[in-house]
């Protein structure tokens, strides 16, 4: 099986009092772990250099709104055994959005700035979605 056909997010918990009643895909209070594959371009085909690992929080009540950490590391290439690390909020029906560099290991070791999304792909009904990342950083 084709790394685009597993699950790469998993849903972790769910507060109570929003397990019935909302039926968002990102219902207030819902965390989710993450491990997605961190390619060379937004094609699933794409050389894989790593992965992105870590966890969503759903912390909107009134919109679609995550926190995210995320940790890009690298597994393949020159930055092979070194990662980025990233913390924000994620207005994820945002097409473009920016997350902010709070550190890194190995060659990106103490790297901040920050990180510009772009959505290429989102299916609204899985909530599957291919994101593009460019990150300037100060290390």
């Amino acid at each position: 099986m084709a790394w685009w056909q597993k699950a790469s997010a998993v849903r972790v918990v769910q507060a109570n009092g929003t397990s019935n009643n909302n039926t968002s895909l990102t219902p207030f209070g819902t965390i989710w772990v993450v491990d997605d594959p961190l390619t060379e371009g937004p094609d699933p085909n794409s050389m894989v250099i790593g992965n992105s690992r870590g966890v969503y929080v759903s912390a909107g009540h009134d919109e679609l709104m995550l926190v995210a950490y995320l940790d890009f590391g690298f597994t393949n290439g020159e930055f092979n055994g070194s990662s980025i690390s990233v913390l924000s909020r994620n207005p994820v029906a945002d097409i473009e959005r920016e997350f902010a560099v709070v550190g890194g290991r190995g060659k990106f070791r103490m790297a901040r700035g920050f990180a510009n999304l772009k959505c290429i792909f989102f299916n609204v009904s899985t909530g599957d979605s291919i994101v593009e990342y460019t990150m300037v950083l100060r290390h």
